[in-house]
């Protein structure tokens, strides 16, 4: 699932192709819903983004805000989407169907989105498996679409003391804590993980029992692991940013490889629709965590 840092650099990078400094904003030309499960909303046409010039591309939380014509188009990538862009779409329009196309948004041609010879550039939403989540909503404000108005503060604009509070008020598990957007915008379970491993806890430590020292690591694990994932995604290109992203993981979807702080092995704790990963050695004392449906530690 594409979290804060991934939502971040596809937004610098369409931000870089829609706005370029010293050049006039991209045009949508055409918008194509290829799925049609993935608008969410019906009070705006999408006439409304005919000929429209784009003037922001900004992020909120995991959400990417593109605005033109004074409306929003507001897409969330959910746990399988993915921003596809093509500096020349080959012409006409496509046909609805059952792939992984969702959603497709055409630029007039204009050489400053990188387009060359008149061909139109743009971007395509895609969604690999079954299970459809990917959303798009077309809005007059950005708080009209349900997951923007119950967002939490951003995770770089929490300081300390807000942390703690946040923490000290959580009944659940860490894990859910730092997931919560509502609680904290733009950590998912990958992020989730690899902050848990930096800080030394447990995925299943109750968030109100941390003791002082361990709230302090834990908001620090925070900031180095965001700031760091967002170093890496900086400057790369859309179809790059996945597999950067992999590459930089310590723990998370690295089960039954060697921790590189210890050496132990990285475990796992699989879920009805995730897992979660974890050092023994760093993380729980050497325990290892039962399935959470059992809601016990083996020990």
């Amino acid at each position: 699932m594409p979290e804060m840092p991934e939502v971040q650099g596809l937004v610098d990078f369409l931000r870089e192709k829609l706005l370029p400094s010293g050049a006039p904003p991209a045009v949508i030309c055409d918008v194509e819903v290829l799925s049609f499960a993935v608008l969410k909303t019906a009070d705006v046409p999408l006439d409304a983004l005919q000929a429209a010039p784009v003037s922001a591309v900004e992020r909120r939380g995991k959400f990417i805000v593109l605005t033109a014509g004074g409306v929003h188009l507001v897409m969330h990538l959910a746990k399988a989407g993915w921003l596809r862009w093509s500096d020349a779409l080959k012409p006409g329009r496509l046909r609805p169907g059952k792939g992984r196309l969702a959603l497709r948004v055409r630029f007039a041609p204009w050489e400053g989105a990188g387009s060359d010879g008149g061909a139109e550039p743009g971007f395509d939403l895609t969604e690999a498996g079954t299970k459809k989540s990917l959303a798009v909503y077309l809005v007059r404000d950005p708080a009209d679409v349900p997951g923007i108005a119950r967002l939490g503060p951003e995770a770089f604009d929490v300081d300390f003391d807000t942390f703690a509070g946040l923490v000290a008020g959580h009944r659940g598990q860490i894990k859910g804590l730092l997931r919560d957007q509502s609680v904290i915008a733009g950590v998912g379970n990958a992020y989730s993980d690899e902050i848990l491993h930096a800080a030394h806890l447990s995925p299943f430590a109750t968030a109100a029992k941390l003791k002082p020292e361990e709230v302090s690591r834990l908001f620090q694990a925070l900031r180095a692991v965001l700031e760091s994932a967002n170093a890496n995604a900086s400057g790369r290109p859309a179809a790059e940013l996945k597999d950067s992203k992999r590459r930089a993981m310590r723990v998370h979807a690295r089960t039954g490889e060697p921790c590189p702080v210890c050496g132990d092995t990285v475990r796992e704790v699989s879920f009805a629709d995730s897992s979660l990963q974890y050092c023994p050695t760093c993380q729980t004392g050497g325990k290892l965590l039962a399935d959470r449906r059992l809601s016990r530690l083996l020990k």
